[in-house]
């Protein structure tokens, strides 16, 4: 499995993750609070540095899909064909999140048939067991609501 690059803004959502928890930076300010993803440190609207992550709620829906042909990653060669999606959240639309489509938190990434796969399907976010079995992998997956 490949593993995320992580910047300075970008860590907090990945040991959020690492726990199970999915969670979206936010602005600070009061009279702001516009949720932004990907992170940076600069809020686009107000222009405040002050952020905080919030909590999401891990349903969405599929906003797009794609199966790479030839696969796009070297590393995942192996398991082609595979599932690339796009979530929209639920709790906040604009926030759009790519990631695979799986038939379980544990289950490889061609594990949903392709014929399966809906744009605006409704999905929840799992987060796989590492090797050592001790929390998440940090990398969201995604299950249909409804299999």
């Amino acid at each position: 499995m490949l593993t995320p690059v992580v910047d300075d803004d970008g860590a907090p959502f990945w040991e959020y993750a690492a726990r199970g928890e999915l969670r979206v930076q936010a602005c600070a300010e009061p009279d702001c609070g516009e949720l932004r993803f990907p992170p940076r440190p600069c809020c686009p609207h107000c222009h405040s540095f002050d952020s905080e992550w919030r909590r999401m709620s891990g349903k969405g829906r599929v906003w797009s899909y794609v199966v790479p042909h030839p696969p796009l990653l070297p590393e995942y060669a192996a398991l082609a064909p595979y599932n690339v999606i796009v979530v929209e959240l639920a709790d906040a639309p604009r926030i759009r999140l790519v990631g695979n489509l799986v038939s379980g938190p544990e289950a490889p990434l061609n594990s949903v048939a392709q014929d399966r796969i809906r744009i605006g399907a409704k999905v929840q976010v799992v987060f796989a067991n590492d090797e050592g079995g001790e929390g998440g992998s940090g990398l969201p997956r995604w299950v249909l609501e409804r299999p």
